[in-house]
């Protein structure tokens, strides 16, 4: 069992710090493969869509709030579990919300019928942003100062690496096998990361100053309320549209059923470029980083319906959908950190509840605007109209805070 320890205050030089390296490395490799477990998790099911509604005899708009199900479980739980687990040791948190996740996905391949499916969804969702809220603490605290970013970028890898592999490779799995199998692979994956965590990852010892009362104390600052809004509205078309996307690219691009994992690729591959330029855009400003970024994300999704009626642009479109919205993620990761202040683990939490609000609030808008008889183009439409929502929240955020530090000054 690796020691707890500080990896930036013990000086070592050699073939000791070569096994410090590898330790370090290693209990990266541990966190991040829960983040490709959770990823597989999380968007597998929109790539199943029309499988999972024949499966449990229901419709596709129907089976789109299985995905708002296992979103609203987030929600609830990043927030809960943050909350109420401030002082319990980290290293058991993790081990033991992954256990909670490959039951709840194992649950989820077994359920029979649609109202077990969306309980079991649900409850696979109440781990989630605990996880990576709880995760990112533990990377960052096994490294120097300087290399915390990278650490928590590693260690969200598993999450942009599940887009690339594991989504698409589940997807045909379901397929060709049933839509149970996906949930029983992340099952699997999920006990393996326990085993991983238990093996590698270092003792976290519990902060003992840490409480609830702190940690709510952030939800007391409007400009928290903000960021959790920007995020929900402005996020959301993303998912209106990619909630759908596999009925979509069959019904207007014409796709075959057996080329929607390849698209899923696609996506995944604009998600990992954005995750690389994120930084970079940044630079820029954080407010205008993410008030640019909800201007395109409005602009493509305006435009998504009519790319989608052509294979060309379709698949375009699909990776600026994974691309755009990617760059947005940290940015306002980094936003909730500064305006949350004593509250941080909770605001790393909140951050994966605003995005599966966003994702609740877009399978269900779409779901709406598709049992309306609307096409397959619409989903898109009705994002564009949220990120507009989006781009007004972030006005109003940096309206106040001109004006915050103007009065401080």
């Amino acid at each position: 069992m690796i020691r707890a320890s500080a990896p930036q205050t013990i000086d070592v030089d050699g073939d000791q710090a070569v096994a410090r390296a590898h330790h370090v490395g290693l209990a990266l490799f541990a966190l991040a493969l829960g983040g490709f477990a959770i990823g597989t998790a999380e968007f597998v099911t929109m790539g199943l869509l029309p499988q999972i509604a024949d499966g449990v005899d229901i419709s596709i708009p129907k089976a789109g709030h299985v995905v708002s199900a296992y979103a609203l479980g987030v929600v609830v739980g990043a927030p809960l579990i943050a909350t109420l687990a401030a002082r319990a040791p980290r290293k058991a948190q993790l081990i033991w919300l992954m256990i909670a996740f490959a039951l709840a996905n194992i649950g989820s391949a077994l359920a029979a019928s649609y109202g077990t499916l969306l309980i079991t969804r649900f409850l696979s969702g109440l781990p989630h942003g605990a996880y990576f809220g709880i995760g990112s603490v533990v990377a960052a605290s096994m490294v120097a100062p300087h290399r915390r970013t990278w650490a928590v970028s590693m260690m969200l890898a598993g999450l942009t690496v599940a887009n690339v592999i594991g989504v698409p490779l589940s997807t045909v799995l379901g397929q060709r096998f049933g839509w149970e199998y996906p949930y029983v692979f992340v099952g699997v994956i999920s006990l393996a990361c326990v085993a991983a965590v238990l093996a590698w990852v270092p003792r976290q010892a519990a902060d003992e100053n840490a409480s609830a009362a702190k940690e709510l104390k952030a939800l007391t600052r409007p400009q928290v309320w903000l960021a959790l809004g920007i995020g929900t509205v402005g996020f959301g078309g993303m998912f209106a549209t990619f909630s759908y996307i596999a009925p979509t690219m069959t019904n207007l691009a014409g796709f075959a059923e057996s080329t929607v994992p390849l698209i899923l690729v696609v996506y995944g591959v604009g998600m990992t470029i954005g995750a690389i330029v994120a930084g970079r855009v940044s630079q820029f400003g954080l407010m205008r980083g993410i008030l640019g970024s909800l201007v395109l994300i409005a602009t493509l999704l305006a435009v998504f319906g009519f790319m989608a009626h052509h294979p060309v642009t379709a698949v375009i479109a699909v990776f600026l959908l994974g691309f755009l919205p990617t760059i947005l993620v940290p940015m306002l990761q980094t936003r909730l950190m500064d305006v949350a202040q004593e509250g941080q683990s909770l605001a790393a939490a909140l951050n994966h509840s605003t995005l599966n609000m966003a994702n609740a609030l877009g399978a269900w808008l779409g779901s709406i605007v598709l049992d309306r008889g609307l096409g397959y183009e619409w989903p898109s439409r009705i994002g564009a109209l949220l990120a507009l929502g989006g781009i007004l929240i972030t006005i109003v955020s940096a309206t106040l805070g001109r004006r915050d530090a103007a009065a401080h000054a």
